[in-house]
């Protein structure tokens, strides 16, 4: 070994070689503030539904919107998901997809149950 590195071993400059050439991802720094920009304004009209004094399911729609939105690009920036192999993406995101369409079975459920309740034990 020790004549390999005094005569200069090609065959160890090639593996340097290719250790200082791995790619890694880096992502521009203007991605991260546009993102944080985004934030920054659909955070503003969630508080802007407030101060206006919109009311009722419009009031209620829009906040999860932009809940929604923001939600989405902290995932896809912050967490790199965009960048991830799709099949990571899948498991990471359609488990809490699939909780919120069971959630959403039991709601309908739950308004089926009491209906029942009203109509066969109210006195």
């Amino acid at each position: 070994m020790a004549e390999a590195v005094v005569h200069g071993d090609s065959h160890a400059h090639q593996a340097h070689a290719t250790v200082s050439t791995e790619v890694h991802q880096q992502h521009p720094l203007k991605v991260y503030f546009v993102v944080w920009g985004w934030l920054f304004v659909l955070s503003a009209f969630s508080y802007l539904v407030d101060y206006i004094g919109i009311q009722g399911h419009l009031r209620w729609s829009l906040i999860l919107l932009f809940m929604m939105l923001k939600a989405g690009l902290i995932v896809a920036v912050f967490m790199h998901m965009a960048w991830e192999r799709l099949a990571l993406a899948y498991a990471i995101l359609l488990p809490p997809l699939a909780i919120l369409v069971f959630v959403g079975i039991m709601v309908a459920e739950s308004d089926y149950t009491l209906l029942s309740r009203l109509t066969f034990f109210a006195q």
